[in-house]
């Protein structure tokens, strides 16, 4: 099962870098609706595709208004899911797809997380989301696949007190967000983002084995947007206790991972 990175952007797109949409092709789950998500061309290996959106600020539903494209035509695309919560929805509907700004909505199946409860069944998973600290809120989510599991964390503010760490004890697989550097920690906290020292040290803390970092300012084009070569070497002389996951990887636009 292979994880697709075709966004790794926050707030607008750049000329490397596309916003926020992470994608499973076999089971057809993605993560996000960012600029992105044109990318799913050629991707597509399923009829239904369910998107699971964090929140509803612009960079990671832009990309919502792109499915007419993805339907029908040269993809086996018949129907599409939106997980979200109820007031994203709602939002979504009444400002996105608004008449004065796209008047002709895709023809979406909604699913109101509020709705199914905190776990539900996925595309062969046990999906999980849980709340975010964000302006506006936010919500992240885990999937336990059989041999597997992947969470997905953005637009929030890592700290060593945030709760949503007890929901990513030993995953397998975390894409968290990582917009700012060490040391932009005081507009990260201002804004709602995280910063590599203390993604890191959490999910060390907390038994993750492979932790990939996106969402990076767009600015920002040298190779290591956030510092971390700098943040891993800092671990290794302070002889750090927890052990760092396995692998540390910064994303970018059209990378992939074999998960399983």
């Amino acid at each position: 099962m292979k994880l697709h990175c075709l966004g790794t952007a926050g707030y607008h797109p750049s000329e490397a870098r596309h916003t926020a949409c992470f994608f499973l092709p076999e089971p057809g789950i993605a993560f996000d609706a960012g600029s992105s998500l044109f990318r799913l061309h050629g991707l597509i290996a399923t009829e239904s595709i369910s998107v699971l959106l964090s929140h509803t600020h612009l960079d990671h539903v832009m990309g919502l208004t792109f499915f007419w494209d993805l339907l029908g035509g040269n993809t086996p695309l018949k129907r599409i899911h939106i997980y979200a919560q109820r007031e994203k929805i709602d939002a979504i509907r009444e400002h996105l797809f608004h008449s004065s700004l796209f008047p002709v909505i895709p023809p979406f199946e909604w699913h109101v997380l509020e709705d199914l409860g905190p776990r539900f069944e996925l595309g062969g998973a046990k999906c999980s989301w849980f709340p975010l600290e964000h302006p506006g809120g936010a919500v992240g989510y885990r999937l336990d696949f059989p041999g597997v599991s992947l969470a997905y964390v953005t637009d929030t503010t890592c700290e060593d007190d945030s709760e949503y760490w007890r929901n990513l004890q030993g995953v397998d697989w975390l894409v968290h967000e990582c917009n700012f550097t060490d040391q932009e920690k005081k507009m990260a906290r201002h804004t709602g983002h995280s910063w590599p020292t203390e993604v890191v040290a959490q999910a060390a803390k907390h038994g993750v084995e492979r932790l990939i970092l996106t969402h990076f300012n767009p600015m920002v084009s040298h190779p290591d947007p956030v510092g971390l070569r700098e943040v891993l070497q800092k671990r290794r002389l302070e002889n750090t206790p927890e052990q760092a996951p396995r692998l540390i990887e910064l994303a970018r636009d059209n990378m992939a991972f074999e998960l399983i």
